[in-house]
Order: structure tokens, then C-alpha cells, then sequence
């Protein structure tokens, strides 16, 4: 509120708008064109060919659960279509929330996981969940198939999966979890640690080919409604066009180019190399390896998978929050301040004030990085290359 109290008059909203305007900025505007009147026929074009940014870029799940809200409230307006939109992202917000505290609880105390959900709770990118976007939807699916996944239960993973994957791009990923997850379990059978029977193997690998499916679904969908066969991935690389020009879709190219855009041809990539080895090294720490190893995988099949296909601009931060279970391991470490070889040098009268210097210092951040992300991706300021 404080934001929208300033902001000046910009392409959404008027100046000084109110709270539901505020939260329908950016994308929301493209959830409210796809609830209002669907899809274009066609992949919009230039004269040279090249796709503009258009609709198709924006899975069907969310604009079309509310799109469902308007018809219920008998809204249409720009304002109905907030109303609807942010009370079904602080909905599902609210049920990531406690279904990351559930999936904490599997592998750590309630005191470390309640610290958990905190910080996912106050996270920098934690607005995200109560505006016009798709991710607190998608972060409640997310949750509950890893949930899924850690209890076994492959059935009801497959339409979990499916959903969330025409909700936001993630069925890829999730499929090459799935896969890490069938290779880790065919070696813990060789070795007789852990059985994992023919019928549970053939259930397991069918799940993981529905997860692919449902990655490729949406741009199958794309090519059959627009008979354009590279619709969507010519749609997705017209939002970059502005940063590095028309180039082609080549796996695991973006992240360099766009570190040589944003850092330089010499100082970009060793950024780049630097950051990827510095999360590497992360999976040798304490706390991440007491992670279930489902959520390892996860988190290795994820950032695989945005390495892959994305290029890294100022959306990327949002596009880090599936990312969350590694905050697990960050309360995991601040709850375990005393037990380690370093950690004993700590007098027991100050392990406790310790951790709970830690954890008010994490919760400072978070909400610290709030009001840095809004002022640089949320709130429009003049022309505006920063979109969240």
C-alpha cells in the first residue's frame, strides 16, 4: 500500500491506485485478457516474421479458475477480475504455507520447521502470493506433489502433476525428479537396502512419462489451436528479444548469453561458473544432507531445468521460488547452532539467544528483500525494464 500510494500513472492503473489495481499489474494483465476473452487464434507476427509477446505465453489453469470466479460473481471488470484473482492467490498462498510446513515436517522438528514456514512466509518474493499471478497456485501444487512423492503414492501424483504443469511450466522438471528419483531407488534395491518391486517400478516410471507429457501438453496445445508449430516457444523468446536480440532456443545457451548481456563477455561467465559452483558446494553441507533426497533431486532437477530453457532477467527471482525446500535447510542450520564441532565452543547459556539472533536476522531479510523487490520489479517507475 505503501508502494501503490506513490505510484505515478502508468499503462494499468492510475496514479496512487488501490490495492486490488496495484495487484493486478504486469502479467495480471494477461491472466485478465485470457479470462476475459481466451486465446488469440494466432501466433501475433511482425512483418519479419518474428512472434510478439501475446497471450499463449500463459498457462490455462489460473485465468481460467477465475475466469470461473467472474462467472460466479457476475463481474468483468478490470477490478472484478483483481478481486477474484487475488483472493484465489492468498487462498492458495495460504495452503502452500501449510502444506510446506507439512512437507518440512517430514524430515525435520516442528521448532525448525515452524521456522521454516516463516521464512517462506516472508521470503523476498513472498508478494507474489497475493497478487494477480499464478505462483501461490502453483507453489500449493508444487507442495503437495512433493508431499506425494515423499509418501509414495504415485497415483494421485499424476493428476496432481498434470495440473500443476498447465498452471506453470514445472512437468519437465517434475518428470526429471521422477527419473532421479526411479534411478535412486533401483540402486538401493540393488544393493538390498530398500525393495522396489517390478509393479512399483512400471507405477513409477508411467508417472514420470505423464509428467513429461504434461510438460510438452501446453505446447502441443499451442501448435494444434494456432497451427503454428513453434508458437510457443517463438512466443516465450519474444520477451528476450529486447535483451539479446532474435536468436534460437538452444538448451543451456540463455544463462551465458545473459550473463555476458548483463556482466560482460569475461566478467558474465565467471559469475556464472561461480554461482553454480557455489550451489553445488551447498549440497555438502549439513543441513542439505539431511534433506530427504526427493528434495534434493528436486531442487537439482528444477535449477536443471531453468538453466535449460530461461534467460536470466529481472523474473528470474520469481522464477527461483520453486526453489523453497532449500529453505528447510537454512531454519535446519539456524536450529542447529550448538550441535556441531564449532558450534559446542558456544557456551549453552548462548546457544539459545544465538539461534534466536539467527532467526530474527533471517525474518529481518526477508522482509528487507520484500521492499527491495517491489521497488524494482513490482512498482512501475517511468519506462520500466524490470518486470517481476
Amino acid at each position: 500500500m505503501a508502494f501503490a500510494a506513490r505510484q505515478e500513472d502508468n499503462p494499468w492503473t492510475e496514479a496512487s491506485p488501490g490495492y486490488l489495481d496495484f495487484a493486478r499489474l504486469w502479467d495480471g494483465h494477461w491472466y485478465w485478457i485470457i479470462a476475459a476473452v481466451g486465446y488469440p487464434d494466432e501466433i501475433p507476427r511482425d512483418d519479419d516474421g518474428l512472434a510478439q509477446e501475446n497471450a499463449w505465453a500463459f498457462m490455462p489453469v489460473y485465468p481460467m479458475l477465475v475466469r470461473a470466479g467472474l462467472g460466479l460473481t457476475g463481474g468483468g471488470s478490470a477490478i472484478d477480475f483483481a478481486a477474484v484473482a487475488v483472493t484465489i492467490s492468498v487462498v492458495a498462498g495460504g495452503a502452500a504455507a501449510l502444506l510446506f510446513h507439512a512437507l518440512l515436517r517430514r524430515w525435520m522438528s516442528a521448532g525448525a520447521a515452524m521456522l521454516g514456514t516463516a521464512l517462506f512466509c516472508v521470503a523476498p518474493l513472498s508478494p507474489i502470493y497475493q497478487v494477480a499471478y499464478a505462483e501461490a497456485l502453483h507453489l500449493a501444487l508444487l507442495f503437495l506433489a512433493l508431499l506425494l512423492v515423499l509418501e509414495r503414492r504415485w497415483a494421485p501424483l499424476a493428476v496432481v502433476v498434470t495440473v500443476m504443469a498447465l498452471t506453470r511450466p514445472s512437468g519437465l522438471a517434475f518428470a526429471l525428479l521422477l527419473t532421479l528419483v526411479w534411478l535412486w531407488r533401483w540402486r538401493r534395491a540393488r544393493r538390498g537396502i530398500e525393495p522396489f518391486g517390478m509393479r512399483e517400478r512400471v507405477t513409477l516410471l508411467s508417472v514420470t512419462a505423464v509428467a513429461g507429457f504434461a510438460g510438452l501438453a501446453w505446447p502441443g496445445i499451442v501448435a494444434l489451436a494456432t497451427g503454428d508449430f513453434l508458437g510457443y516457444t517463438d512466443t516465450e523468446l519474444a520477451w528476450r528479444r529486447p535483451y539479446i536480440g532474435d536468436v534460437h532456443l538452444v538448451p543451456f545457451t540463455p544463462w551465458w548469453q545473459g550473463a555476458q548481456w548483463w556482466l560482460g563477455d569475461v566478467l558474465g561467465p565467471v559469475a556464472l561458473v561461480t554461482v553454480l559452483l557455489l550451489a553445488a558446494c551447498a549440497f555438502a553441507l549439513p543441513a542439505m544432507r539431511r534433506m530427504p533426497v526427493e528434495l534434493r533431486c528436486w531442487i537439482v532437477a528444477y535449477a536443471l531445468y531453468l538453466l535449460a530453457v530461461f534467460f536470466p532477467q529481472s523474473s528470474t527471482f520469481r522464477l527461483l521460488v520453486p526453489l523453497a525446500p532449500a529453505l528447510g535447510a537454512i531454519a535446519l542450520g539456524i536450529v542447529s547452532v550448538g550441535n556441531g564441532t564449532l558450534g559446542r565452543r558456544l557456551p549453552r547459556a548462548a546457544v539459545g539467544p544465538v539461534r534466536g539472533v539467527l532467526a530474527v536476522l533471517a525474518i529481518a531479510i526477508g522482509i528487507a528483500g520484500q521492499v527491495l523487490w517491489v521497488h524494482l520489479g513490482w512498482w512501475v517507475d517511468a519506462y520500466d525494464w524490470t518486470p517481476p
